[in-house]
């Protein structure tokens, strides 16, 4: 499953970043990113996405990002991190979770893929500054 997932977010490496888009080489944002991949591995979508503003309904902090997750990614439990699992982050600790990736390697270093504004998508070293930043781990719903 996680090479699935690594293969299929990788193929999605160079993106622009577009808000709210999931169209693979021409434009998405990290939930986008996520989308897209769950196509690819899993199937159609499990739910249509309502439109959603870039802070994430950060006001009302509501973490409807979080709440959507645990709808349809399974969580992984501490300690049993590794590649092709869907990562949550908090950009800030008094934030709602509102952005995304998928975990990695890349020559014995921990990545992940992400769509971030004003790159597109990219693989960044999960540095210790993202990873502080993640809230859960989560893998998509598929066989082997």
């Amino acid at each position: 499953m996680s090479a699935r997932v690594v293969t299929a977010a990788r193929g999605w490496i160079g993106t622009p970043y577009l808000h709210q888009a999931s169209v693979r080489g021409v434009g998405t944002d990290c939930l986008g990113l996520l989308r897209g991949v769950w196509r690819e591995v899993v199937g159609p979508e499990p739910e249509p996405v309502p439109p959603y503003t870039a802070d994430w309904d950060e006001a009302a902090r509501a973490e409807v990002l979080a709440q959507a997750a645990a709808r349809w990614l399974r969580p992984v439990p501490a300690g049993q991190e590794g590649e092709g699992q869907a990562l949550l982050f908090r950009m800030r600790s008094d934030a709602v979770a509102k952005h995304l990736g998928i975990s990695a390697r890349r020559d014995g270093m921990e990545t992940f893929i992400h769509a971030y504004n004003g790159h597109g998508v990219v693989e960044s070293p999960l540095s210790a500054p993202w990873a502080r930043r993640i809230v859960a781990r989560y893998s998509f719903p598929i066989q082997e």
